[in-house]
């Protein structure tokens, strides 16, 4: 009869003692790729929380979600997926942004890039990579930019696509193609500073790339102590000063 009790007691805690067990994590932008390490570092400094990140493309994060991926926090690299997500019941919060992203060409085939966007068309220039802009708002955004300087039938056959701007950086890194459209943030990160070249895309091409945050119902669930303590700390003066070392804009 003890043995019993014991193991309809066991039992009984053995949910509890599985969600204890889940990590933190936080599922992020590809943006955010180097800025998230100074962030974690930090965060765990102030509170002692351990901190993973599951780096992906905006709009595949939001799918993932949906599904039922086990993220606690959510760092997009625009405004409407979290948004979505809040809608649909999934976020217990609307994004609040927590900075602005700067679009840059790169490239390190030393293609020239004094011409801007307007540029790319020229013959002297080959495959030029930009994120799915069905999944990442980088992507969107380059597109914009081609479309404001009129040049995006001109441009349409040399396009490569990649999932995410991480994807981008492994275009351009390669040399698979001569330049790539990407983040600020990517390109003079200490993991790239001085690889190739880069020049920004002008703002008024394409439209403010706002980056929202939010908590997910599952981190309510499982984490909502580290949810709570990482959604504040990222609108910290300690983080916006992260932000805006890595080459974003502060909302």
């Amino acid at each position: 009869m003890q043995i019993l009790k014991y193991l309809l007691l066991t039992l009984a805690l053995f949910p509890t003692a599985v969600n204890a067990a889940q990590p933190f994590t936080v599922a992020i932008a590809a943006n955010l790729k180097y800025v998230f390490d100074d962030l974690a570092i930090e965060f765990k400094k102030e509170t002692g929380i351990e901190v993973r990140s599951v780096l992906s493309a905006s709009g595949k994060i939001a799918t993932q979600v949906r599904q039922g991926a086990p993220f606690d926090v959510f760092m997009s690299a625009d405004m409407d997926f979290p948004e979505a997500l809040y809608q649909e019941g999934y976020a217990v919060n609307p994004p609040k942004p927590y900075g602005y992203g700067v679009l840059v060409l790169w490239t390190q085939t030393g293609a020239d890039l004094s011409l801007g966007v307007p540029g790319l068309k020229h013959a002297a220039v080959g495959k030029v990579a930009i994120a799915n802009p069905k999944l990442a708002p980088f992507g969107k955004q380059a597109l914009k930019a081609m479309e404001f300087y009129k040049v995006k039938a001109a441009l349409e056959p040399k396009l490569v696509y990649g999932e995410s701007i991480s994807q981008v950086s492994q275009y351009v890194e390669s040399k698979t193609v001569d330049v790539g459209f990407s983040a600020k943030s990517i390109v003079i990160a200490p993991e790239t500073a001085g690889k190739g070249k880069w020049v920004a895309v002008p703002e008024e091409s394409y439209e403010p790339i706002a980056q929202g945050m939010v908590i997910l119902k599952h981190g309510i669930d499982t984490n909502a102590d580290a949810a709570r303590k990482f959604y504040g700390f990222v609108q910290s003066d300690k983080a916006r000063a992260i932000f805006a070392k890595n080459g974003y804009k502060l909302p």
